[in-house]
């Protein structure tokens, strides 16, 4: 018996067809099946806060967009797909509010003229463009190390990849943004 399975052998794929049917046991199911290891990868992966509401965010989306999920990747792969998305968005939330903040500090104290802000938001549309044009992998990893400031180690855990191979898409994406940049 696998990890994946109750003692009567069900298997993901038939509580996901019993729950389909309209068996709300069966959602239950694989809510207990799987919440343990999606908190624990959150945990792991920085998140220090509302754990359980992350992971009850990941169900909410899993269970509204079942009719989507093809198999191809276990459930349980396509589970932490959906939680590390969902903290990527926290991610990205908190730092703009954090920068929202900066900025509101920096507005009480400093007046920019209108010139200072044209080349800011020139300098930020091109480094935009810049990271839109890296390859997915190379922007995940671009800006889990620049916006978030995680470790090697750290975004090679979330990115489901090595630390070396982290730390070629890092610097690949680096040269790109540079190049890019330099044009």
């Amino acid at each position: 018996m696998t990890s994946l399975e109750r003692s009567d052998g069900e298997s993901d794929r038939e509580l996901i067809d019993r729950w389909m049917a309209g068996d709300t046991r069966a959602a239950t199911s694989l809510v207990a099946r799987h919440a343990d290891a999606l908190a624990r990868f959150a945990a792991s992966s920085g998140e220090r806060d509302e754990i359980e509401e992350l992971v009850q965010d990941t169900f909410v989306r899993a269970f509204a967009s079942l009719d989507a999920f093809r198999g191809e990747s276990s459930l349980r792969t396509w589970l932490f797909t959906i939680e590390r998305r969902l903290m990527l968005d926290r991610r990205r939330a908190q730092k703009r509010e954090r920068a929202t903040v900066q900025v509101q500090a920096a507005d009480a104290t400093v007046e920019y003229n209108a010139l200072d802000s044209l080349l800011a938001e020139e300098a930020e549309s091109q480094v935009r463009q810049a990271v839109d044009g890296l390859s997915p992998t190379q922007r995940e990893v671009f800006l889990l190390r620049v916006e978030q400031g995680m470790s090697y180690r750290e975004i090679a855990e979330v990115v489901g990849t090595t630390e070396g191979a982290a730390r070629v898409h890092y610097h690949n994406a680096m040269r790109a943004v540079k190049e890019f940049l330099n044009d």
